[in-house]
């Protein structure tokens, strides 16, 4: 079965970066603003899991590539440490945004990870054909990128979220006080 035509965060994500999902921001309620904002850290979470889930196959499979090239005598197990390495990874890459959301219902977002080579079966890397791999390996390349393009969309859409709080604090029209109350009581 071919993975579902829909990029990672479907519906969701594309309501998010909907030119009109921002407009008028300025006159909603306070509480609704907060609400856009939980509500697109959510996704935001969820597409950077995803992306996480689609890097880590994607440096295996290149890695696999490379020992193979390389004439390289180390399994594919011996150079897993490397590869989980950030030194193995290269440098890390987006703006480094601390989460406190988890991931919501993570097992869609693996079985889309998965169903991106559903001819390729990853579990065994090392006995796969040269082919395989390097289907596998633009496969999920491609995924990631237009990922990654999502995952930016939607941060960019926090940050005009998060600025109009702001925004609001620093203007006087919302108080400080009041959110610690309503905060208080969740």
């Amino acid at each position: 079965m071919s993975p579902s035509p829909t990029p990672a965060g479907g519906a969701a994500v594309d309501a998010l970066l909907d030119p009109g999902f921002l407009e008028d921001v300025q006159s909603r309620p306070m509480g609704e603003v907060r609400g856009l904002r939980r509500r697109a850290e959510q996704e935001e979470v969820n597409l950077s899991y995803t992306r996480r889930l689609l890097q880590g196959r994607l440096d295996i499979v290149r890695r696999e590539l490379q020992r193979r090239a390389e004439h390289d005598g180390r399994s594919l197990v011996d150079l897993l440490p490397e590869i989980l390495s950030e030194k193995g990874r290269g440098p890390a890459h987006g703006l480094g945004r601390h989460q406190t959301v988890q991931p919501a219902a993570p097992e869609v977002y693996e079985s889309w990870v998965h169903g991106l080579t559903p001819d390729v079966d990853l579990s065994d890397v090392a006995g796969l054909p040269d082919a395989d791999l390097e289907r596998a390996a633009r496969a999920l390349a491609a995924a990631e990128g237009s990922l990654s393009e999502r995952r930016r969309g939607v941060q960019q859409v926090m940050d005009a979220l998060a600025g109009e709080l702001a925004r609001r604090y620093r203007s006087g029209e919302a108080d400080v006080a009041a959110l610690l109350a309503s905060e208080g009581r969740h």
